[in-house]
């Protein structure tokens, strides 16, 4: 969904900062032979992941939504130098694409993958974290929430992609096998009546919500 015209758009992106050659070459190859390449985040979108990661400097990363790992390698340049980045799909055919990109990355070593549903995996990671990126299955997102709450720490983020669903969010009435709008919008109802949060929208691409835990 765009918000700002084409041109604007455009401004924004060659005035921010540079793509890593690395990505560039994974945004190639996930277009080349994966399905629905538009999931990943992008240039602009994966910069701005890459400047919040910086600005915590994180020392344990949540990710429930790997996809091709475009994401997690721009979360992962602002690890701590002993940090990791815990990353969650369900889709077991990617996994080796993932991985030969994240360990030709700096941060092989501190990334660790897990195939599988996230809501049976979450409580087996025994950590703490700084910031979790939610970007998975939409029927899902405040079941995430309440399970990764408690395991963040106090003034940790969590980054929610994919808030405003092409502004279906907006929508009174929808499809009754259109699963995700009403989820999301619930969700945001969610994170905006938490008292354990203060949230943001970020009218970014599709929508990017910041919420830190007070």
């Amino acid at each position: 969904m765009q918000f700002l015209s084409e041109d604007l758009d455009t401004y924004i992106v060659n005035h921010s900062e540079n793509e890593p050659e690395l990505l560039q070459q994974l945004t190639r190859e996930t277009y080349q032979k994966i399905l629905q390449p538009r999931m990943l985040s992008g240039h602009y979108q994966g910069r701005i992941l890459s400047m919040i990661s910086k600005l915590v400097n994180p020392k344990c990363i949540l990710e429930v939504g790997t996809y091709t790992g475009y994401s997690a390698l721009c979360m992962a340049e602002g690890l701590q130098k002993e940090g990791e980045l815990h990353t969650i799909d369900i889709n077991e055919e990617l996994q080796d694409f993932q991985r030969q990109y994240f360990d030709k990355s700096a941060y092989g070593k501190q990334i660790h993958q897990y195939v599988g549903d996230a809501i049976e995996i979450i409580p087996l990671i025994n950590k703490d974290f700084d910031i979790v990126f939610i970007d998975a299955d939409k029927e899902n997102y405040a079941n995430y929430f309440e399970l990764i709450i408690d395991k963040l720490v106090p003034g940790g983020i969590i980054l929610s992609d994919n808030v405003l669903w092409s502004g279906k969010v907006l929508d009174t009435k929808f499809k009754k096998e259109d699963t995700s709008t009403p989820a999301l919008i619930e969700y945001n109802k969610l994170l905006k009546q938490d008292s354990r949060v203060e949230t943001v929208i970020l009218p970014i691409r599709d929508g990017l919500t910041i919420s830190r835990k007070k």
